[in-house]
């Protein structure tokens, strides 16, 4: 059973780990401004359900795996960092909203990505992959079994909810300052280059 101080720990570590900005973040920030934040809240579910199932995986011997074979690491950074790549250029492409100001639904077409997209992408979101490999390093036992597996990886994903939606909600109160074309094209501009930004602290991961 997890000890009070441990569980503050866990609370604190996926905090700052979810809280701060990285791939996730940015793109629900953009999400946020271009289509408001009830049609971000799939998106939101989908990073914490997938970091849930990720902790599972990693705590079950899938991190072992990968540190066991780096090259499968490299394989799903490369996938990972391929497929951001693709999602800042979209982001840079995105086309301002047309309708009525301040309406996220008269938005252009930004990517919204759905729940089970922003699940799948967890697993080749570099920044996940460190978040779950330290987790269960740091607060897992190597005979704690299923039970405290599963409770670490239930908590890391009710904080993560609330921090990742935070930037959703940013979001969405800056869409009505960024409802003209010019500002909303620079604002996914610089999400865009924002998301490529986080990119470069993993590479060296």
């Amino acid at each position: 059973m997890m000890t009070l101080p441990t569980l503050f720990a866990v609370i604190a570590f996926a905090t700052v780990t979810s809280i701060t900005p990285g791939p996730n973040n940015m793109m629900l920030l953009a999400s946020g401004v271009n289509h408001g934040f009830k049609k971000t809240l799939p998106h939101i579910a989908g990073i914490s359900i997938g970091l849930l199932v990720l902790l599972l995986a990693a705590g079950l011997g899938l991190g072992a795996l990968l540190q066991q074979w780096p090259q499968l690491y490299l394989g799903l950074k490369v996938v990972g960092v391929s497929y951001m790549v693709w999602l800042a250029w979209k982001l840079w492409h995105a086309e301002a909203p047309t309708g009525p100001a301040g309406n996220p639904a008269s938005s252009g077409p930004a990517s919204l990505m759905g729940f089970w997209g922003a699940a799948a992408f967890q697993w080749v979101n570099p920044k996940a992959w460190m978040i779950a490999i330290g987790a269960v390093a740091g607060f897992t036992a190597p005979d704690g079994g299923l039970a405290a597996m599963l409770g670490l990886a239930l908590i890391c994903a009710l904080v993560n909810a609330p921090c990742v939606g935070l930037w959703a909600f940013a979001g969405a109160k800056l869409s009505r300052f960024l409802a003209e074309p010019a500002r909303r094209r620079a604002f996914n501009a610089v999400m865009a280059l924002s998301l490529l930004a986080s990119i470069w602290p993993m590479l060296g991961a």
